[in-house]
């Protein structure tokens, strides 16, 4: 089989599966396909329009899909893979397989097509939360780490934890950890402000609305804003030999504050729908003002209309506006009953639905706090124990839904030398023995998440490329390309349900006794089960 890409970079580039050809899926394809040598070689996908439409774009092109191009989902693939090494081994001549896969399902699905593909040996990418509870984490963990007979990791396992990868971040880190700008952490305020209509698309009218059916909102959302506080005052600099320096404890608070029915307004009396509401032209949270005025009708069919109707874009394109907007309108105009089997409300988004009457339970207002003590290392430069980058420090993540800016993440990091002002666009630095500030302008490219995206799929892409040619370990381009390792993964993931745990137990949750009792315990009882 061909890779439709002879003759240019990517002839020879690494080949990736894409499971799950929804908004993050056509992200990753996209990026992958623009900003790496590598090769969107197939897509898994149960929905043929989101199939045919990434397919067309980024694997077939404008011809049509050729054998192991187009499966209606990863069980199709891996019994296909497994026939096509079997034919492979028996000399028979077979299409080109690929290297990786990017997993880009829904949350609660990622465990089993992990675990699933593990024999396969193929380099993973997948979309955040790793998964929906910490016992599929393990599991996880436990299938693609190397096992007692190997040495090191069989392939690249990364998770998109994106804000490790925007040049805004990488900057930071660097000002912070390697430039040693403000001196040591003492303290930091993090907060991502969601925004007042995303978060009713995606955590009241959403797929992620419910923590028994998905997860909580702190794993959904925001399992990468505690992975990059990690990412800053847990995991050592670049080159450095140190242990990471964990946190001693950890607390939460955070609740439904505003999105329910005791909020909604009087005038809107018994309507669940937005579309047949008293209140519909004036209430600001209106599906019709939201999806209709605000993007399609400024031409805007992507993200979130996309969405509620997926047909949105060739619906515009053959049929014109007025299609289009009753395209949108029938989908707003879905709703359920009490009579309606509470399976079928819990198994799709209802993007018509009253905010106030959602039967969503996450929350849309949350802090977490994590504390650090002194935890001096005796360096190979010195006989003496130092604190640099291990002293007592704190921070403090707030996650909220009610703000203009959306996903525009700010942070106040003090040190003992200066403070720094980090507002997503800008990073001011003040030094405290000068007195004066410099305001650094990072790179910005294209792309969500500030590039990270684009830099997380570059990265990734790379990291695969050296393993495929060989010049590289898996264990040294997992570090090199993607500085993330497998625990590292697992532990930001461990750090958000023990945030869970503090705030259903109105408690303090001492991480090491934590980590021993729910991680490290459980992760070695499923060693010693395999091996008996």
């Amino acid at each position: 089989m061909s890779t439709k890409a002879s003759g240019d970079r990517r002839a020879e580039g690494p080949r990736f599966l894409v499971i799950g050809a929804g908004s993050r899926g056509n992200t990753y394809a996209r990026a992958i396909t623009q900003s790496t040598n590598g090769v969107i070689a197939a897509i898994a996908e149960p929905i043929e329009f989101k199939r045919r439409e990434l397919g067309a774009r980024d694997v077939w092109k404008k011809s049509e899909p050729e054998d192991g191009e187009e499966f209606e989902g990863w069980k199709e693939f891996l019994e296909y893979e497994q026939k096509r090494r079997k034919d492979a081994l028996a000399g028979k001549n077979v299409p080109e397989g690929v290297d990786g896969a990017i997993i880009c399902t829904l949350d609660d699905q990622h465990a089993e097509i992990i675990i699933g593909l593990a024999p396969l040996n193929l380099h993973i990418l997948c979309e955040k939360p790793l998964a929906t509870n910490l016992r599929d984490c393990l599991k996880i963990y436990n299938a693609i780490r190397p096992t007692s007979e190997e040495a090191t990791a069989r392939s690249i396992f990364s998770i998109c934890h994106v804000l490790r990868y925007s040049p805004y971040n990488i900057l930071l880190r660097k000002l912070i950890l390697e430039d040693d700008v403000i001196g040591d952490i003492i303290s930091v305020e993090h907060t991502e402000p969601v925004g007042w209509w995303h978060f009713s698309h995606s955590y009241v009218r959403g797929n992620w609305r419910k923590e028994s059916v998905t997860a909580p909102s702190l794993l959904t959302k925001s399992c990468h804003d505690i992975d990059f506080l990690l990412w800053l005052l847990c995991s050592p600099p670049p080159g450095s030999e140190q242990p990471p320096h964990m946190p001693v404890d950890i607390m939460s608070t955070g609740s439904l504050k505003y999105f329910k029915k005791s909020r909604k307004p009087a005038a809107a009396k018994d309507a669940t729908n937005c579309l047949s509401c008293p209140i519909k032209e004036e209430c600001v949270y209106s599906a019709s003002k939201i999806y209709v005025d605000k993007f399609l009708k400024k031409g805007n069919t992507g993200w979130p209309v996309k969405i509620v109707a997926p047909e949105i874009e060739a619906c515009l394109t053959t049929k014109g506006p007025r299609a289009a907007e009753d395209l949108l309108l029938t989908k707003l105009e879905e709703d359920y009953t009490p009579k309606t089997p509470q399976e079928l409300v819990d198994a799709r988004p209802w993007f018509g639905r009253c905010v106030y009457e959602a039967g969503n339970d996450v929350c849309d207002d949350q802090v977490v706090t994590m504390s650090w003590e002194d935890d001096p290392v005796r360096s190979k430069q010195s006989e003496e124990h130092g604190l640099k980058g291990r002293g007592a420090k704190t921070a403090t993540f707030h996650m909220v839904a009610l703000t203009e800016s959306i996903c525009e993440r700010r942070s106040k990091i003090y040190g003992t030398r200066g403070e720094i002002t980090a507002d997503s666009l800008t990073i001011q630095v003040h030094n405290f023995a000068s007195g004066k500030t410099k305001t650094h302008f990072p790179e910005a490219e294209g792309g969500g998440h500030g590039g990270g995206d684009i830099g997380l799929a570059r990265q990734f892409v790379k990291a695969v490329d050296a393993v495929k040619k060989g010049t590289m370990t898996v264990e040294k381009a997992q570090a090199l390309h993607l500085g993330c390792s497998a625990e590292e993964i697992l532990r930001s993931h461990a750090m958000v349900f023990a945030a869970e745990e503090a705030r259903h137990g109105k408690k303090v949750v001492a991480w090491t006794d934590w980590w021993q009792a729910n991680v490290q315990g459980p992760l070695e009882n499923m060693v010693s089960d395999a091996e008996g």
